[in-house]
């Protein structure tokens, strides 16, 4: 028998993804007894006027019953003698597209789904760009509904000429276009005799057939760490799932992100103790030395890569509030979940074209790509390398919904003078700290920032009003001054620092830590408070400067 196969149906709504599989599982007598007679009795009353409605084998939600369309993912497992299969229907409205993409998380395989009245409609090219989002390599085109098209060749080979355009634009190199009537059963799971003109094979038989076996294992060992199994004080043990390669006892390991390396003591597969484990094998592994491990660490062997704290992924925005530079979220790679920014949108995909349209914002349901600064270090690949390193999703942090879902086309560690610490409270905080120094004269007084000061609070700015007017220009002072703006700027606090002419002469210009911009902030309320604005927000462009980072 076959491996087994994982495949997603999906396409534009009401294309028959429901009936199709509800069809193959009757067909090929896969439900039980009771289910064909519930079937039959459902049937009766549904919209297909007394004849069998096979989507209601998928379709248990009662909202989609009512409106005859698929809501939530359906997971079914079922076997035939040839291959076990695991299929995911998957909804077709717009509004449902998230659901779409997670059961496209899963499946080694597409049954893309047209109907033979519409064609190649804007929601089957989103969903094709999002199925190769996920990964999936395989793709079986189902043009569906041929019976209400009179079965006719001609109408076939114009949406096939279509379908073959979109297959060169997304690189489906591992693709076939089959004519299907889902409800009559033509092409479904045996030759349809009213299709003489197409020559394949039946859906059924190419899923029962095709080889998804070619090379496509990972390089080197890794294995991302879920939890630390400490039972007592003798055992300290590191669980996961081998994502890629072998390991066997005695073999060194290197601890990732922090470095250390130490030898494989024990293996256990569930709790057996084994001299070697796989890829797919869930372990928990010791090792001969006390080395710093925990939950997103990453256990490598013979595999070049290292730790990360800036990323370029290509993305689908799910969440209903649009997407914007410099928007805060948990990421999720692996087993690690850490604040991250997202810092630049690059583009946004038009979804008829595949052109690339600049963009600062996306928009629910569309796919774009964008820079993400992480917090801290993290080990993460490109998703081509390593897949389980290069996916990713964003959580909302406030809601913990998940916002968007995407893959890793780039990564970048930035050697920045700013400390992991710092990094975390600019983006907890939404804000660049910066200092800003004002110098105590007729236009500029304490009074005038005071005012200042409380708009930028009442904003949501986290700014406070140093006036160190009042001290001399000593070194002493001067250190003084300097030392305790650091350390307010180093907590994430924008800092208005109010000094006289003498001292002015004293303080450097810019240090590594904050950054000092009187010049152009103006000597009115107004003027200071938009000059702020402007350079404390994450999009500015001294948040990306190499000296202030």
């Amino acid at each position: 028998m076959k491996k087994l196969l994982k495949f997603i149906t999906c396409g534009s709504v009401d294309d028959g993804k429901s009936t199709l599989i509800g069809h193959i599982l009757y067909d090929a007598k896969l439900i039980y007894a009771d289910q064909e007679k519930a079937l039959q009795l459902d049937s009766k009353v549904g919209s297909r006027g007394g004849n069998i409605d096979y989507a209601l084998l998928l379709d248990g939600l009662t909202e989609e019953r009512e409106q005859g369309i698929t809501i939530d993912v359906a997971y079914r497992y079922f076997t035939t003698s040839k291959r076990s299969f695991i299929v995911a229907d998957t909804p077709g409205h717009e509004q449902y597209t998230r659901n779409m993409a997670v059961g496209a998380s899963f499946a080694d395989l597409a049954v893309l789904l047209l109907d033979a009245e519409k064609g190649v409609l804007v929601q089957t090219r989103r969903h094709a760009r999002i199925c190769r989002l996920m990964g999936i390599r395989y793709f079986v085109f189902a043009v569906n509904k041929m019976d209400l098209v009179d079965y006719r060749q001609d109408v076939f080979e114009k949406i096939a000429d279509d379908i073959k355009e979109l297959k060169t634009e997304l690189g489906m190199e591992h693709s076939v276009i089959i004519p299907v009537s889902a409800t009559e059963g033509d092409n479904v799971t045996k030759k349809g005799t009213k299709i003489p003109w197409y020559g394949g094979p039946a859906l059924l038989d190419y899923l029962e057939n095709i080889d998804i076996e070619e090379n496509t294992e990972e390089n080197g060992f890794y294995l991302p760490v879920q939890r630390v199994c400490r039972p007592d004080h003798d055992f300290r043990g590191f669980q996961g799932q081998i994502e890629s390669g072998r390991l066997a006892v005695g073999d060194e390991i290197q601890a990732l992100p922090g470095g250390e390396k130490a030898r494989v003591r024990e293996i256990y597969r569930t709790n057996q103790a084994v001299d070697r484990a796989v890829a797919g094998d869930p372990v928990t592994v010791t090792l001969d030395r006390e080395i710093d491990i925990s939950r997103g660490s990453v256990l490598i062997r013979d595999l070049e890569i290292a730790p990360v704290n800036q990323l370029t992924a290509d993305i689908l925005w799910m969440d209903s509030q649009e997407l914007k530079e410099g928007n805060n979220f948990f990421i999720k790679i692996g087993t690690v979940q850490i604040p991250c920014t997202v810092s630049e949108i690059l583009y946004r995909t038009d979804v008829n074209t595949g052109g690339r349209i600049k963009a600062n914002h996306l928009a629910k349901n569309e796919l774009g790509a964008c820079r993400i600064r992480l917090t801290d270090r993290i080990v993460a690949d490109l998703f081509e390398h390593h897949r389980t390193l290069g996916e990713l999703i964003l959580i909302d942090r406030i809601s913990f919904m998940t916002c968007a879902c995407g893959v890793i086309k780039n990564t970048e560690y930035s050697r920045g003078r700013e400390s992991g610490s710092r990094n975390l409270r600019k983006t907890l905080f939404s804000q660049n700290a910066v200092a800003v120094e004002f110098v105590s004269g007729s236009a500029v007084n304490r009074e005038l920032l005071e005012k200042a000061e409380r708009k930028l609070l009442l904003a949501g700015k986290f700014v406070y009003l140093y006036d160190a007017s009042g001290l001399t220009d000593s070194r002493e002072d001067i250190r003084v001054i300097g030392s305790v703006t650091e350390h307010l700027t180093d907590a994430g606090v924008i800092v208005l620092l109010l000094i006289n002419e003498k001292q002015r002469t004293r303080l450097p210009g810019k240090t590594s830590h904050f950054l000092y911009a009187a010049a152009d902030a103006g000597e009115d309320e107004e003027s200071i408070v938009a000059f702020i604005q402007k350079i404390s927000s994450h999009d500015a462009q001294v948040a990306t400067n190499a000296d202030y980072i």
